[in-house]
């Protein structure tokens, strides 16, 4: 399994790259690192060419995955493909960088259910009924298949929900008093 870290969106209500907005001393591209080597899994960083210099000076290029032109598609769905043309034997445990109040614990949940449960293809939590897909785990064999109806122009929408659709998907209800942890931050009036 491979940690990725999505960096790569455009910020574009923040106004800024939110991967490298600072919280305790660190970005929270780096929280987000931690929280999930905390599990014992390598993790890389999803960012788009454009941000390519200023994360080569935060961390070292291995850790890095620069988006690449292959991959017609844009947002998260463009991010884990890519990620997984890379790696295609890794089972891919995804987190959006914009989740700064992620707990390792619910990390760590979701984990222990991927390892229990290995006869789905992606697993995640859900919030009131809706997934919440930037914190879940893709298997491998799952964005295969995703992969395989982008190379083959059936995948009809370009959403981690609709991605979602298509795989057999393990799921679970956030429990009330974790949900402050999916908090997204989207705007500069939502930072601390």
């Amino acid at each position: 399994m491979l940690g990725v870290i999505l960096c790569g969106g455009e910020s574009s209500r923040m106004g800024r790259d939110k991967g490298l907005i600072q919280f305790q001393d660190r970005t929270w591209t780096q929280l987000a690192i931690e929280k999930i080597e905390e599990l014992g899994i390598p993790v890389v960083v999803s960012i788009s060419r454009s941000q390519k210099e200023i994360y080569e000076r935060l961390l070292p290029e291995n850790k890095l995955i620069v988006d690449d032109s292959i991959i017609a598609l844009k947002g998260p769905v463009a991010a884990v493909l890519n990620v997984h043309l890379k790696y295609p034997a890794d089972d891919l445990f995804v987190l959006a960088c914009d989740l700064p109040l992620m707990e390792f614990s619910v990390l760590d949940e979701l984990y222990r259910f991927y390892v229990i449960k290995n006869l789905f293809q992606a697993f995640i939590y859900t919030n009131n009924g809706e997934p919440e897909p930037l914190c879940g785990i893709y298997t491998a064999r799952g964005l295969a298949l995703i992969y395989n109806m982008y190379y083959t122009h059936k995948l009809e929408k370009q959403s981690m929900k609709y991605i979602l659709g298509q795989l057999l998907v393990h799921s679970m209800p956030i429990p009330e008093n974790k949900k402050k942890y999916f908090r997204n931050f989207n705007s500069p009036k939502d930072v601390f």
